[in-house]
């Protein structure tokens, strides 16, 4: 990412040192990168650092963040995204180079909204939190010293020394613990809320933090830069809309589904009309079983709901003609004759199906694109139940689910945090009445395909994405249509074409 020649000046780095611009694995981003870099690898480095953050969201909730579990598992995506997962290394620039970048290419497609802003920084925080509890005494002190914190480990023999104060100042220690815990020398303004909690021991002008605490307060530095840094960011929106070259690249990221491509479905042709009923109460999510509901019951979807609706349909299996089919008997039975249907309706069905206009096979709606985009209006029932819907409507409907209330306080503990599709998770669960489903949530056709191998038996293995290429719509189409959200790249851009200029987005005037 090249941003400019005041950049460039100010990062001048040693041809021979390639560890020079990265002294530490762990950062708070203050700087932007300085450096060209390919769309290709723009892409790769913003998706990879997405996946990562979703699986920071969902260890979050289904597992306490301190367990050895939530470590390990947390770990084995790091190994396996290529970022750095530990200070140890010398020789990790590439991991610490990938790391650097996509975060602000992620602050970038995150900025734009109060709601992306919220989840992104919280995202950020519990990253942060894990990478800096994983460093060694040595490195978390060299870490503090990087970034200007000027926070001290106090020596064995002061501790030692301050034993008894340190014991019944701090709450919940006892002798033993304090003579375990490291403990910090801490300027008294850093640490005026642990003071004002009366939560840690004084003595001429310093708060003697424990380790415990040490990280909240680093923590809280992190999370006043990186939110000020988010709304300076915000403040290049109009800049950043009107640059051709991000805008289309940024919104996809921002709207991202980075699992399987279910446009291709196996069970083509394999789902009975007859059969679509009973699986919308057994195995479809809730957005779906939502709109089935109220095509049986108003015999009509608007646009959006038959788009989200139709889509999911198609991805389970049912084919062009029983598509046909299963539309024109259930509109003709409210206000639409047969002819208005075959002349108005039966397009939009061939269209979605690659068969009209510009042949385009569309995708299913992932959970992302259904809760970032389009939301209902009154009349709709398209969009995210868990968040287009009030709590207590929402509350109601789980009700008439035979949802146990235990389970709906779970989830609306889940959507009042903003976890939609890890509250859809937890509909999966009470649904199929499992403790952990084992997997990320992330579109309506994954949970059809999981709940059927639940059902049926014998779980499949889930095929691996292969790429960023898993869009919502594999090239552009009329507004009739759905709106894309496939990777977008202009059609004069390649993937080994270089984005320059972009660091004034990132800083003051």
């Amino acid at each position: 990412m090249e941003f400019s020649s005041r950049a460039r000046q100010r990062h001048t780095r040693l041809a021979g040192d390639r560890r020079d611009p990265y002294p530490h694995s762990l950062q708070f981003y203050q700087e932007p990168p300085t450096e060209s870099i390919s769309l290709a690898e723009f892409e790769s480095f913003a998706v990879d650092r997405l996946r990562l953050l979703k699986v920071v969201e969902n260890l979050g909730v289904s597992h306490v963040r301190s367990s050895d579990l939530y470590k390990t598992k947390l770990e084995a995506e790091f190994r396996r995204l290529k970022f750095p997962y530990r200070a140890l290394a010398e020789d990790d620039y590439d991991a610490r180079r990938k790391d650097h970048i996509s975060h602000f290419i992620l602050r970038l497609a995150y900025c734009q909204s109060e709601e992306l802003r919220r989840w992104f920084l919280q995202q950020e925080m519990d990253l942060f939190r894990y990478r800096f509890n994983e460093l060694t005494e040595g490195l978390r002190q060299k870490f503090l010293e990087h970034v200007n914190l000027k926070f001290e480990a106090i020596s064995e023999d002061l501790k030692n020394e301050l034993a008894n104060e340190l014991c019944t100042s701090t709450p919940g220690f006892t002798m033993t613990k304090v003579k375990e815990q490291m403990f910090y020398k801490v300027g008294l303004s850093d640490a005026v809320d642990l003071f004002r909690a009366r939560r840690v021991f004084i003595k001429d002008g310093f708060a003697f933090v424990p380790l415990k605490d040490i990280d909240a307060i680093v923590l809280n530095n992190y999370r006043q830069k990186l939110s000020k840094a988010l709304a300076l960011t915000a403040r290049s929106l109009p800049s950043i809309q009107s640059d051709e070259r991000l805008q289309p690249l940024l919104n996809h990221l921002s709207h991202s589904y980075v699992g399987p491509d279910y446009s291709a479905q196996k069970n083509t042709g394999k789902i009975s009309l007859e059969h679509i009923d009973a699986l919308s109460v057994k195995s479809f999510p809730l957005c779906m079983r939502q709109l089935h509901r109220a095509l049986r019951d108003n015999h009509h979807l608007r646009h959006g709901g038959r788009m989200q609706y139709g889509l999911f349909l198609k991805g389970i299996g049912l084919t062009l003609e029983q598509a046909l089919e299963f539309w024109k008997k259930e509109f003709i039975r409210g206000k639409v004759d047969a002819d208005k249907f075959d002349k108005g309706y039966a397009y939009s069905i061939r269209h979605s199906y690659g068969k009209e206009g510009k042949r385009t096979d569309y995708t299913p709606y992932s959970c992302m694109k259904i809760i970032m985009s389009n939301p209902p209006s009154q009349g709709d029932y398209h969009g995210c139940p868990f968040r287009h819907s009030e709590p207590e409507l929402l509350k109601q409907k789980l009700q008439s689910y035979k949802i146990p209330p235990s389970g709906i306080a779970q989830i609306l503990d889940l959507v009042k945090g903003m976890h939609y599709q890890l509250a859809c998770q937890k509909y999966f669960e009470l649904t199929h009445d499992l403790d952990d489903i084992g997997f990320s949530l992330n579109h309506p056709n994954q949970y059809f395909a999981e709940s059927q191998k639940l059902l049926t038996g014998g779980r499949e293995l889930k095929k691996e994405p292969s790429h960023l290429g898993n869009s919502q719509q594999k090239s552009n189409s009329s507004q009739e249509s759905m709106t894309s959200t496939s990777t977008p790249t202009s059609s004069n851009t390649t993937a080994d074409a270089e984005l320059e200029g972009l660091e004034a987005y990132f800083t003051e005037d």
